[in-house]
């Protein structure tokens, strides 16, 4: 076999679809990212998209710049910058919420990661027999015992014990991470310890969707199955938090960034409630909007662009609200006829 110590000596190189493939990895500043879980033929994805802006002859691309395969079926996301090795610094890093009750923190920064850079809770790794060389005496002269019932895996300390289904990352406080699970629990995690910090069991339902205040960091707003918004104060996790009664389960949270004491609730009569936090707990909506007609599963302020809501929903739709005055009117709304819409989110910056 030959070997060219210089690509270009390679007559059997195709050296045209070498170089393409090398631009496709540069990022520029103009290109927008995205990023998204997907679940093929029960293989999982976590994908950072490129989305290049028309350029001069009028056209757009949008293409996957690299993945990583998730060992399960994946649920929540949240992007983070804090650095694990040293909190000051920045990262590009991807929290990943699942089917299993660990949540996986990935470099997006690496192509073809094989391994989580840091994983909260999850199952404890199992000590193997033969560490333990006392575990091994006389077990040639020992009876056997009847084999008692199987147990689950034991769990990490501080860990869910049933699937995550929201996060969101506190931007004021980066070593911060929020999580809400089918266990009833809402956990605060310090990422750069990689420990739970606080357990909130508030709820009596699975907990949906979980999200930090953008102007008071210590405050979290959680949502679940028991049709029930709460707003707690983690600097008292002992304390009772605030409760609001919705019309059905919540499926998604949304703090609007210009007014910060007003808050949304989406639920699964496609109802969407709006709050002010002053009020109190169990106070009257500033609003009630009958968004869709299936679940409202995604609610996103447009963080440039005042007052202006978008909303989801199974039922196929897409729509943007001017919720101005707490009177809200339709701005537009786009039928994608493709399938149920589970999420959406307006770019940040």
């Amino acid at each position: 076999m030959a070997y060219h110590s210089r690509a270009e000596d390679d007559p059997y190189l195709d050296k045209e679809i070498s170089d393409s493939d090398d631009e496709e990895l540069v990022l520029k500043k103009s290109d927008f990212l995205i990023l998204a879980a997907r679940n093929e033929d029960d293989v999982s994805h976590l994908e950072v998209w490129v989305y290049e802006d028309m350029d001069e002859t009028g056209e757009s691309n949008l293409y996957v710049h690299h993945d990583i395969i998730l060992p399960a079926f994946p649920l929540s996301l949240a992007w983070m910058d804090c650095n694990l090795a040293d909190t000051s610094a920045t990262a590009n890093l991807a929290a990943v919420g699942s089917i299993s009750p660990a949540i996986e923190i990935w470099d997006l920064d690496v192509l073809d990661a094989v391994e989580p850079l840091a994983t909260l809770g999850g199952e404890a790794t199992a000590a193997s027999p033969a560490d333990d060389p006392a575990s091994l005496e006389g077990t040639a002269t020992k009876k056997k015992k009847k084999k008692s019932k199987k147990k689950g895996p034991s769990m990490r300390e501080g860990s869910h014990e049933d699937a995550v289904l929201g996060l969101s990352w506190n931007r004021d406080f980066r070593n911060v991470l929020a999580s809400a699970s089918a266990d009833k629990t809402v956990k605060v995690w310090d990422v750069a310890s990689q420990q739970c910090q606080h357990t909130l069991t508030h709820h009596k339902g699975k907990v949906q969707a979980v999200a930090w205040n953008p102007a008071e960091a210590p405050v979290l707003l959680t949502g679940a199955f028991d049709k029930v918004a709460a707003l707690a104060d983690v600097r008292v996790p002992d304390g009772q938090p605030l409760m609001w009664k919705v019309s059905a389960d919540v499926e998604a949270l949304a703090w609007s960034p210009h007014a910060p004491t007003t808050f949304l609730v989406s639920s699964e009569d496609g109802l969407v409630s709006a709050y002010d936090a002053r009020a109190g707990a169990g106070s009257e909506p500033l609003f009630r909007l009958a968004a869709h007609d299936k679940a409202t599963c995604a609610l996103s302020f447009n963080q440039a662009a005042p007052n202006l809501l978008a909303t989801a929903s199974t039922d196929n739709m897409v729509k943007l609200w001017d919720v101005a005055d707490t009177k809200p009117s339709l701005v537009a709304a786009q039928d994608l006829k493709r399938s149920a819409i589970g999420t959406a989110s307006t770019s940040e910056d």
